[in-house]
């Protein structure tokens, strides 16, 4: 399958206004690389509200979405591939379309995926790619990442899935399209092992490594940055001050400003060689500054099973 040329004319159908009650209607195409979670995503986004349709033949995104606005839910459109008349031009007049009607909060969601990842999924579960039904899965995805590669580019928000838990998938979705979301950003901190690799879903990540590691003392080797005597024997490190400080300072400068822009989620990763001690302790640290002087931030220790919380 290619992606089909069109011009706007052959795809273009006025939108009717929404249901005038002030508040722009809540429209997001939910597309991206095969494999790499739509169909789990908009089911995320049934949970939290929305009414998900997928696979809709581009040629109906308008008249779904009238109705749908009269009705006040708001709605999650799965589109790729294997969509019926799919174009990327014409996803990007529909998209555009909807933004000047100026009555729809219209958003575009990209969930993407490591080429070898999406390889490993589609390996286990035996299935086929749907653009290499006669070819090595691997060229399927090849050729769908150039396809689409003008969507990603596009959207509002980019997903990598590649080391994502489903758990971990709801909670972005959340942060980012919660329909009963407070005014503001909401921030999530996490720690992490930096064996393990960077936590695709961070937006600011600190290195923690520079500080006194724990896991060479042989009594709080076992223990964690939970523990106080782990905490404790971080504090005294002549560094820690001044980088937390330096940390606290630019959250102060910069929270403010990603509310100002719209910006509803934000996660900060701190990572320590193995996600266990220095990591841990400055993310309670940093979680607890945001509570205190913003708002409640959730907490994760990604390296730390059973450890996810809120404040």
């Amino acid at each position: 399958m290619t992606a089909k040329k069109q011009t706007p004319d052959e795809y273009s159908s006025p939108l009717p206004e929404a249901d005038g009650s002030g508040r722009p209607f809540r429209v997001l195409l939910v597309t991206g690389m095969s494999g790499a979670g739509k169909t789990v995503a908009l089911k995320d986004l049934e949970d939290l509200g929305y009414e998900a349709v997928d696979n809709l033949p581009l040629s109906l995104v308008s008249a779904l979405v009238a109705p749908a606005a009269k009705s006040g839910v708001p709605i999650a459109i799965g589109i790729d591939i294997r969509t019926r008349d799919f174009g990327i031009a014409q996803l990007l007049h529909e998209i555009e379309e909807l933004i000047e009607n100026g009555n729809y909060d219209a958003r575009l969601l990209f969930l993407d995926c490591t080429d070898d990842v999406l390889l490993r999924r589609f390996t286990e579960t035996r299935r086929r790619h749907p653009l290499a039904l006669d070819r090595p899965v691997a060229d399927g995805i090849r050729h769908e990442r150039q396809l689409v590669s003008e969507l990603r580019d596009r959207a509002d928000l980019v997903i990598d899935t590649s080391n994502l838990i489903l758990g971990d998938l709801k909670r972005v979705l959340h942060g980012n399209f919660a329909l009963d979301a407070s005014p503001g950003v909401a921030v999530f901190v996490t720690s992490f092992s930096y064996r393990r690799g960077l936590p695709p879903e961070a937006d600011i990540v600190f290195d923690a490594r520079f500080l006194v590691n724990p896991h060479y003392v042989a009594e709080l080797k076992d223990l964690t940055g939970l523990d106080p005597a782990v905490g404790e024997y971080i504090e005294a490190d002549d560094g820690f001050e001044s980088f937390f400080d330096s940390v606290t300072a630019m959250l102060d400068s910069l929270l403010p400003r990603y509310s100002r822009e719209g910006k509803s989620y934000l996660t900060i990763a701190v990572g320590c060689t193995g996600g266990k001690h220095r990591s841990v302790y400055v993310t309670e640290r940093i979680a607890a500054w945001i509570s205190d002087n913003f708002s409640p931030a959730g907490i994760s220790h990604r390296d730390l099973p059973g450890t996810a919380k809120s404040r």
